[in-house]
């Protein structure tokens, strides 16, 4: 087969080709030991990683939201500023032998039947960490271990119907913020309900308007930053990389000709600037961000397609960020996809990454996570005021209060 190969080639390349193959056989000795090698560490440092992941106990809570929310969404912020635990994997020892990874968190909000539940995923350690810090900012939240919603469903392409997808950043340099709550003006205290603009309202309707028998889950995956997207990438982090887009900024600021002193910096780049400074202030957390909507085959409407894809449209900004849609469980044209085989396996995919909540690790270690700040994070995150009327949307309709102390028994 070999000497077919050499001999179809043109008569200058035959022998080229021959020594080419010659050297490659009397090394191979060398160099498939050393490609083995590679592979195999690989293998051992997925299945030590998936192991460590396995031991550790993940249970689901469920925040519910009292009628009246007087806090800006900084109280999110200073909420999500707990989850931003990079600790655990310090040590090549401890990464690579013993398989330990960083933990991370799912942010999800949820609608069933048109039903709004916000939800945390979490490791059951940091169970009353997270208790602690809501309850500090949220004081009339009520916060429940709750079954995981996901195991109610039975993913059965024959009797259902399901589409999702993930987001990407519109910009590849992370530095650059979305529109954020400071934006929207929701960072200053007093405002009424009328005065607010809250972008975490359209998601909010959008959610309520599922019907029921109709699911609609959006997950917000989040990790402490650290630098670097896989085990082999340098670990520059977000902050040195907002100082090279600075730099960029300011260099384009110089004029072409030799001895001219630079122009001034325009409003808009003045603002571009400030944003980044102000961005990279901030924790960052690695995020991932992913919807998903399920119902049965008659029921399945795609005008949700639609309410999925353009979710996060309100927090785009045109000089800066946003968010774009990736990974969509579609093709454009039939003859893409035979018998929807290639859709049938994106849409298990997509569906059991959900359930397993996966994004950094092995099986599913995407180099499409992105990284905001804690600020950013609060904006699409963050208990909703009176300002979100939607019906569907239940809230607790009175608090909790401690007994007097001078009751008798």
């Amino acid at each position: 087969m070999i000497d077919s190969f050499i001999l179809s080639l043109p008569v200058m390349f035959q022998g080229l080709a021959a020594n080419t193959l010659f050297v490659l056989y009397i090394l191979a000795p060398f160099y498939i030991p050393f490609f083995l090698v590679i592979i195999l560490w690989n293998i051992w440092v997925s299945y030590k990683r998936s192991a460590f992941i396995l031991k550790q106990e993940r249970i689901l809570l469920e925040i519910k939201v009292p009628k009246e929310i007087k806090k800006t969404p900084m109280a999110a912020e200073l909420f999500l500023n707990a989850l931003h635990q990079t600790g655990g994997e310090g040590t090549w020892y401890d990464r690579n032998i013993l398989g330990k990874s960083r933990t991370w968190f799912s942010l999800e909000m949820v609608s069933l039947g048109g039903q709004i539940k916000f939800f945390i995923w979490t490791e059951k350690r940091f169970k009353n960490i997270i208790e602690a810090q809501i309850y500090a900012q949220y004081p009339g939240v009520e916060v429940y271990e709750v079954p995981d919603y996901t195991k109610f469903v039975n993913f059965d392409l024959t009797n259902m119907s399901m589409w999702g997808n993930e987001f990407v950043l519109t910009k590849k340099i992370d530095a650059y913020p979305i529109k954020t709550y400071v934006d929207y003006g929701l960072n200053k205290e007093g405002l009424e309900d009328d005065e607010k603009s809250d972008p975490i309202t359209p998601i909010i309707e959008f959610l309520g308007s599922i019907e029921k028998g109709e699911q609609l889950w959006i997950q917000i995956m989040v990790r402490g930053h650290k630098g670097g997207k896989s085990e082999w990438e340098s670990a520059k982090s977000w902050v040195d990389m907002a100082k090279e887009e600075k730099l960029k900024l300011i260099e384009s600021l110089k004029s072409e000709e030799e001895g001219k002193p630079p122009r001034l910096a325009t409003k808009g780049e003045q603002d571009i600037i400030a944003s980044i400074e102000r961005n990279t202030d901030k924790l960052g957390f690695d995020c991932g961000i992913r919807g998903l909507y399920i119902t049965e085959k008659e029921k399945f409407n795609p005008i949700n397609i639609t309410g999925i894809t353009g979710t996060f449209k309100q927090f785009n900004s045109e000089n800066l960020n946003g968010f774009k849609p990736s990974r969509g469980t579609g093709f454009d044209y039939p003859w893409q996809d035979y018998k929807n085989i290639r859709l049938n396996k994106m849409k298990k995919g997509i569906f059991e990454d959900y359930i397993r909540r996966a994004y950094f690790n092995y099986p599913r270690r995407s180099e499409k996570q992105f990284v905001l700040s804690s600020e950013e994070l609060a904006t699409i995150f963050h208990l909703p005021g009176g300002v979100a009327q939607t019906p569907t949307f239940s809230r607790i309709t009175s608090k909790k209060a401690e007994p007097p102390i001078d009751l008798p028994f």
